[in-house]
């Protein structure tokens, strides 16, 4: 669990580095995009053209994300429980070999024909395990791109009404050093998102 958990966040954190830039048609030229320093000076205005959203408290409060990961969990336990049992079965196979081997139960030639089964078998059990394992890493990359494009989705209907140039990420030890709170929209975009997501999904169960 610890390890879906990590490869979300560190994925997620990564790849929305820059959550969404939007440039606006038809009003002239654009604002050069302007230094820290001059940004903290005019941090009294009412909109700036630069939001940012705390990605840690997005994961940790996005409801998606948690369908997403306990997707993750159970695929992965699906695919643990298939290798264990695989892997069962093969010792105590294993097992009975040596003990016959062992007692003398079985002729010279049997003994290396069940020996090169045994082999055979342990072969398809890795390649099992190495199956599973890429299933598994495929799936966390689509599920990671769809939390992806539904948050880059969901602040191009959030910007519609707020009309900001870039809204940017910010995480513990990330780029952003400094940011007033006053651009911070973290619990607008959690509560936002969380709503059209309720909504999808009620719609979905309701077919």
């Amino acid at each position: 669990m610890k390890r879906v958990n990590l490869i979300i966040n560190i994925v997620l954190v990564i790849a929305v580095g820059v959550l969404f830039v939007f440039h606006f048609a038809g009003k002239g030229k654009s604002k050069p995009l302007q230094t820290e320093e001059k940004f903290v000076e005019n941090d009294g205005t009412e909109k700036g053209e630069i939001a940012y959203i705390n990605i840690d408290t997005l994961m940790n409060n996005m409801d998606m994300f948690f369908d997403v990961r306990n997707q993750l969990i159970d695929k992965q336990k699906s695919s643990e429980t298939e290798l264990n049992s695989r892997s069962k079965d093969f010792e105590k196979e294993a097992t009975d070999f040596q003990e016959k081997v062992r007692k003398g139960l079985v002729t010279r030639s049997r003994a290396q024909e069940m020996e090169q089964e045994l082999y055979l078998e342990q072969q398809d059990i890795i390649g099992l395990k190495d199956k599973l394992s890429l299933e598994l890493a495929e799936e966390e990359q689509v599920l990671n791109r769809q939390l992806i494009y539904y948050i880059i989705d969901y602040l191009k209907e959030y910007n519609i009404d707020n009309n900001y140039q870039f809204i940017i990420s910010n995480s513990l030890a990330g780029p952003l050093l400094y940011a007033s709170n006053k651009q911070d929209i973290t619990n607008d975009v959690v509560k936002g998102i969380n709503e059209k997501y309720a909504e999808e999904r009620k719609k979905s169960k309701d077919k």
